[in-house]
């Protein structure tokens, strides 16, 4: 009996139908070659890698669930099944005739790289194509910038994809069932106050953003205290896909046109916080690049001057203080566990993390950076690993930028209000004692019954002393001729192309340039 064709639609961390080329053109009667058999597979070997985690796989779930209701109205459920792909393949390939594989590109970590190196060798021997459109502003293959951010534009003002009307159902097909985290790790991995996934919520957060929340944008997204309203949100989505960064582009476009039309004296901070919005979209796909042209910046320092820098032996114990969140740094400890409550925080404070650990810690950023990405809901290996890097003075492209880790609690919550809520055991104390508790005499500190290294740890090191050390030695290396035509080359390669940096809206519409902050660290990913 012949096996019945079917085009599988493979949805990775594109969960959602609309804007879904793969989708959209399996379904359209130019590329149809069978029917729609849309498939999610739940890898166990992924969700044990050093930088998954459950919060980011309940998130996943949440938009699983939603995106299987979505094409259950179309006509087919989505079909899940769990093992590895090549198994998966193998499996449907024994009942259907595949006439094609449709998937988004992706730029994933390296287990990710490899899984669709051999995901194409299989296609390849069994003689089925398989169509892999681009969904971000990533040119696979690039090897200079010149241009890139002209083509983003262009890439981002075409028409969004529309779902199918219908998709013909596939009769005698188990969809299989969605398996829970406990199903795929022992590791439990509360996130009590972690956004919720599917596209309805990414739909209303993009919507509050652009019309609610997001006006002061500018001013607010550097403080703990204000950026949890003010910033988008919108990355967990955008990084599992629930929502196009096309849909948000143009969505911020058409807010830019509503708010040009109001009169000036009524258009408020809008201007100013939407042009730094969508110059953030721009520098979403740019990170991107990085890692999708330099697949080894997962894992090695993107200038090799800095090998050996802090390849010594690991400090252990000041590595185990930083994940429990007791380093004695009261605005650190704070923003290490309101991330690991919520599984987000605003890009400041996540470049001083990874800055800490680098720098006053002097940990070499492999491990500091796998922890944080189990940490965050919305982890994008291509985004992640640059910033890392970029953190930890080793691109040889960026200055290097110390944060002072007492300052930044000073400047970025003056009152105390985020410590006193994140490390309650010091709420007792004021001004600088609850930024500096090291200078308070023991007698004070009895008197609110704190105790350092008991109630609460005494600082891991002297942050002004190990600054000047760090400072010292990552200096030390950008030295010399060999080092600049290194750098040279680095930033040819990965370095933005400001002045190129202008956003369009739909075909035709006048360019207008987008905030562009420098590629140094400071562009806060949305």
């Amino acid at each position: 009996m012949p096996r019945p064709p079917v085009e599988i639609v493979w949805f990775k961390r594109d969960l959602r139908i609309a804007d879904h080329e793969p989708l959209a053109r399996a379904a359209s009667a130019i590329d149809n070659l069978g029917p729609v058999l849309p498939l999610y597979v739940v890898e166990p070997e992924l969700w044990q890698q050093p930088d998954s985690s459950g919060r980011q796989f309940a998130f996943i779930r949440e938009s699983l669930t939603e995106l299987r209701q979505a094409l259950s109205g179309l006509g087919q459920p989505l079909v899940i099944r769990q093992g590895g792909m090549i198994e998966i393949l193998d499996q449907l390939r024994a009942n259907f005739t595949i006439t094609a594989l449709w998937s988004h590109q992706e730029t994933g970590n390296r287990w990710t790289f490899d899984r669709d190196i051999r995901v194409g060798d299989w296609c390849q021997e069994h003689g089925i194509p398989w169509h892999q459109p681009r969904q971000h502003g990533i040119d696979r293959g690039l090897i200079q910038r010149n241009g890139w951010a002209k083509r983003w534009d262009t890439l981002m003002a075409l028409p969004t994809h529309q779902p199918p009307g219908a998709l013909p159902p596939l009769t005698d097909l188990d969809a299989g069932t969605l398996p829970e985290w406990k199903d795929l790790s022992n590791q439990p991995d509360a996130c009590p106050e972690r956004q919720q996934g599917g596209r309805e919520a990414g739909l209303s957060t993009l919507n509050s953003f652009l019309y609610e929340r997001g006006e002061p944008y500018q001013r607010a997204m550097s403080s703990p205290v204000t950026a949890y309203d003010a910033c988008s949100r919108l990355s967990p989505h955008l990084a599992h896909g629930t929502i196009s960064i096309r849909e948000a582009a143009q969505a911020a476009w058409a807010r830019q046109d509503e708010v040009r039309a109001l009169p000036p004296a009524t258009r408020g901070k809008w201007p100013g916080a939407l042009n730094s919005f969508i110059g953030r979209l721009h520098w979403h796909c740019h990170f991107m690049q990085k890692l999708e042209s330099d697949p080894r910046l997962e894992f090695e320092n993107m200038h090799p001057a800095y090998n050996g820098l802090r390849e010594g032996e690991f400090n252990e114990r000041y590595f185990a203080a930083y994940c429990k969140a007791e380093t004695g740094f009261p605005f650190v400890d704070a923003c290490l566990r309101a991330l690991d409550a919520q599984g987000w925080i605003n890009f400041r404070m996540r470049a001083m993390l990874m800055a800490f650990a680098s720098y006053h810690l002097w940990l070499h950023w492999r491990q500091p950076s796998l922890h944080l990405a189990r940490r965050f809901t919305d982890f994008e290996a291509g985004i992640h690993y640059a910033q890392s890097q970029m953190q930890s003075g080793t691109t040889g492209i960026n200055t290097p930028r110390i944060y002072n880790p007492v300052k930044q609690g000073y400047d970025q919550d003056p009152d105390g209000v985020f410590i006193k809520r994140w490390v309650p055991e010091l709420a007792g104390l004021k001004g600088t004692y609850l930024h500096e508790p090291w200078r308070a005499e023991p007698m004070t500190l009895h008197a609110v019954g704190i105790s350092l290294g008991d109630t609460y740890p005494d600082r891991l090191v002297d942050h002004e002393a190990a600054a000047r050390d760090a400072r010292e030695k990552i200096w030390g290396v950008r030295r010399g001729e060999s080092y600049r035509a290194k750098a040279d080359d680095i930033q040819n390669r990965h370095g933005s192309r400001k002045s190129g940096m202008q956003n369009r809206g739909a075909t035709g519409r006048k360019r207008r340039r987008a905030s562009t902050p420098q590629d140094d660290g400071q562009a806060q990913l949305l």
